[in-house]
């Protein structure tokens, strides 16, 4: 036994070794373990006073107050700016006028709008399990775009609640013709705290821009659908839906919820008044405001918002807080006396939130010098914390751009994620012509409980917040701009 077992231990130890020498074993060092190291092409594409450069933007960013003072005008003041409104137009005048006092180069280019035309938007619960004799319950509800609407006296119908399209198809014309369809599909709240609000939003908003189509050619009388944004404070968000023979409306969370418990108790009667309805087209106008460019001035690098907003609210979040942020760029430019080798363009969009009418105007309009657009980056996604960008290139871009994310760090917005879309509704013509396209990635928390609301105002935006969006639209559209090379392909 002894002696087998010493033979056993002798031979693991003659195997073990290689003619006296024992192997060490291999240690992997993760990606993140080494010192990165900053691509040629970065390094060739911003030199030391590039970067002292955009170094000073953002510190000037982070203490200037101009985009405040700015989005407060254009929100208390100025006012809702729905397409095709006297306010909409007040609006592309005074950031035009604005502009010009920062010796940019201003125009209004036409665009063809719809103007909303807001009328009576009311629902209750008239028959429901429990109900008190001789009483009703209201219900919190805003039409859509594209809502046809009812009677002036309202329409009456029984409600059906699906969750999503397949529950709706699998009911079949029998069970919907006649009925009034509530889409109850839940926004993931959790899914927007991982900072994922613009995926969040898409699951919920089909519903909102394509449910009253499905709905009518099963036969329904109504639509509404259960707002596409977190629940919070009985809100309904309004917003664009396709245009449809029924009524269509958005009621609050808190009342789709309400009325999916009872219609699962037994059977519910909404009475429905949606008078809003879409105008004649109207004309409505981009503000363009070029920074000439001292080397290149054909190549134009674009910041921009969109200055359209909803009715309800007076659009701080959606979008004039875009807006004020390319505005201040300009402004930043102007004060630090800097010269831009590129171009830098201002656009103030038109028509966002009812077809972006704004984007295809302009993508005709400026068609021959598709091909001189360097860049584009739009913000609609409000004003809180910054995470960076979203983008639609590729790869070679980001690590070029190393740099810029250097400067963002110092306040937590360096992060470059790409998108396989555009990562922006104005900008998507130019990102389909194969423009690099950027858009501010915030959080968007906050975001998607107010947009489309009637809490869309001035006090939901912290003024250090677009302070630090204002610095990242600064940073990184000036150093497109004068940045000594091409972005990679």
């Amino acid at each position: 036994m002894r002696f087998g077992l010493f033979v056993l231990i002798f031979s693991v130890l003659v195997l073990s070794l290689d003619y006296g020498q024992v192997t060490s074993p291999q240690i992997l060092k993760p990606a993140w373990a080494s010192v990165p190291q900053e691509t040629q092409s970065a390094t060739r594409a911003f030199p030391a006073e590039l970067r002292r450069e955009l170094i000073q933007l953002r510190d000037a960013a982070l203490t200037d107050d101009y985009a405040y003072q700015q989005l407060e005008y254009l929100t208390d003041s100025i006012g809702p700016r729905t397409a095709g409104s006297p306010q909409a137009e007040a609006a592309a005048r005074y950031v035009a006028d604005e502009l010009r006092k920062l010796g940019l180069d201003a125009r209004l280019e036409a665009v063809p709008v719809r103007h909303l035309e807001r009328g009576v938007d009311a629902a209750e619960l008239v028959e429901y399990p429990g109900q008190v004799a001789g009483t009703a319950q209201k219900i919190y509800i805003t039409a859509l775009m594209g809502n046809s609407p009812t009677p002036q006296n309202g329409i009456t119908a029984d409600v059906i609640v699906v969750n999503n399209f397949n529950e709706l198809k699998q009911l079949g014309k029998d069970n919907v013709a006649g009925k009034i369809v509530l889409f109850n599909e839940v926004y993931d709240h959790q899914k927007a705290m991982t900072g994922q609000a613009g995926p969040a939003y898409g699951e919920a908003v089909r519903y909102r821009v394509a449910g009253a189509g499905a709905a009518s050619e099963l036969g329904a009388v109504g639509v509404i659908v259960r707002s596409a944004g977190d629940g919070a404070y009985r809100l309904p968000h309004t917003g664009a839906s396709l245009e449809t023979p029924i009524p269509a409306g958005a009621v609050s969370a808190e009342d789709a919820g309400l009325i999916a418990r009872l219609a699962a108790r037994g059977r519910v009667r909404v009475h429905l008044t949606l008078t809003t309805k879409l105008g004649p087209i109207a004309q409505g106008h981009n503000v363009v405001a070029d920074l000439k460019g001292s080397e290149h001035p054909e190549q134009v690098v674009i910041v921009s918002g969109h200055l359209d907003s909803w009715d309800l609210g007076t659009g701080a979040i959606d979008d004039g807080a875009g807006v004020v942020m390319a505005m201040e760029t300009a402004e930043l430019v102007h004060k630090l006396n800097l010269h831009p080798r590129r171009t830098i363009r201002v656009i103030a969009w038109m028509d966002e939130e009812m077809g972006a009418t704004g984007a295809t105007a302009y993508a005709k309009d400026h068609a021959a010098e598709a091909a001189n657009h360097f860049a584009a980056i739009e913000s609609d996604l409000g004003a809180e914390h910054p995470l960076g960008f979203h983008l639609k290139t590729g790869e070679d871009a980001v690590k070029q751009l190393s740099p810029v994310q250097d400067v963002l760090s110092s306040f937590g917005a360096n992060l470059l994620q790409i998108v396989p879309e555009s990562p922006e509704t104005d900008i998507e013509p130019l990102a389909k012509a194969g423009v690099p396209s950027f858009g501010i990635w915030q959080n968007g928390v906050k975001y998607f409980t107010y947009h489309h609301t009637a809490a869309d105002t001035l006090d939901k935006v912290m003024p250090q917040e677009l302070r630090e969006n204002a610095a990242c639209m600064a940073v990184m559209g000036y150093a497109l701009a004068d940045m000594t090379e091409p972005l990679a392909k």
